[in-house]
């Protein structure tokens, strides 16, 4: 069983920024792509940014493109997500995953297996 770790969440205000992290359980960390999505409040889940197993592709939302980077350390087996300029719209508990399968595009959520409990970010006007 694979678990995975979220932390770094908080409530920061606009223009601020935060660093999450995601820690998973396990090993083999290094040969999967991982993701990180997000909820807001009465939305549905929705993908955020994800990178490959080597770190060497990334692959963003459109709405944090420019904003948010995501990044992989593998000896620590580790997926972070630094967040600048947060906006009160990036409200949402965000969550990690593990991707398994490429059936769809990025943002598939059926591909992904595993998830974190969810971290939770707050971003005040």
């Amino acid at each position: 069983q694979v678990q995975l770790v979220e932390s770094g969440g908080g409530l920061v205000q606009a223009g601020d920024s935060l660093r999450l992290s995601c820690a998973p359980s396990g090993r083999a960390f290094s040969v999967y792509f991982m993701g990180w999505f997000r909820q807001a409040p009465g939305k549905e889940r929705e993908f955020v940014a994800g990178i490959s197993a080597t770190g060497s592709n990334t692959f963003y939302a459109g709405s944090v493109k420019g904003r948010f980077t995501i990044s992989r350390d593998n000896a620590k087996n580790t997926a972070y997500l630094q967040m600048d300029s947060l906006e009160p719209e990036d409200t949402a508990v965000y969550y990690c995953a593990r991707r398994v399968g490429f059936r769809g595009g990025d943002s598939f959520q059926p591909d992904y297996d595993y998830w974190g409990q969810g971290t939770q970010v707050t971003v005040s006007s």
